[in-house]
């Protein structure tokens, strides 16, 4: 569970990360990229359409189609991806989701997160996917068998 972002957010960073990882084999199917992060085929391919839309991955038909990157990872940034998915609220909105919540009714975390919020979004900003796609973290059954 993470505080900031989506589901549908995490999947797109880590959708996007592992064709990063695997842009030198071509279009990669939402089937293998479902099965290689374990996710949700339906779930993966909606959000890979989605930034298919925005110009940042390509998708090709046929047997021998999928999805790879548009953008090289050096011009992506995470704060891209996120703004693209969860748009500007996740940096605006309260973090317990309180709605009454601001500047003039604070709620009891409002004064500490500010500045965390503002932490995220320029490291976010400044990190880009070519960066973090050398990462062992991503979750897929590759690195789980290793």
């Amino acid at each position: 569970m993470t505080v900031l972002f989506s589901r549908k957010c995490e999947y797109a960073l880590q959708g996007l990360l592992y064709l990063a990882k695997h842009r030198d084999s071509g279009p990669m199917s939402a089937d293998l990229i479902a099965g290689e992060l374990d996710m949700s085929r339906e779930f993966i391919s909606k959000t890979l359409q989605r930034l298919v839309k925005e110009g940042v991955v390509t998708s090709q038909r046929g047997k021998a189609g999928g999805f790879s990157l548009q953008k090289a990872p050096e011009e992506l940034s995470l704060l891209d991806i996120v703004l693209i998915i969860d748009g500007n609220d996740v940096f605006k909105d309260c973090v317990l989701g309180l709605s009454e919540c601001g500047s003039e009714e604070p709620c009891p975390v409002h004064d500490t997160w500010g500045p965390l919020r503002e932490q995220a979004r320029e490291i976010l900003a400044t990190t880009s996917l070519a960066s973090i796609e050398s990462i062992e973290g991503v979750r897929t059954k590759e690195n789980e068998n290793a």
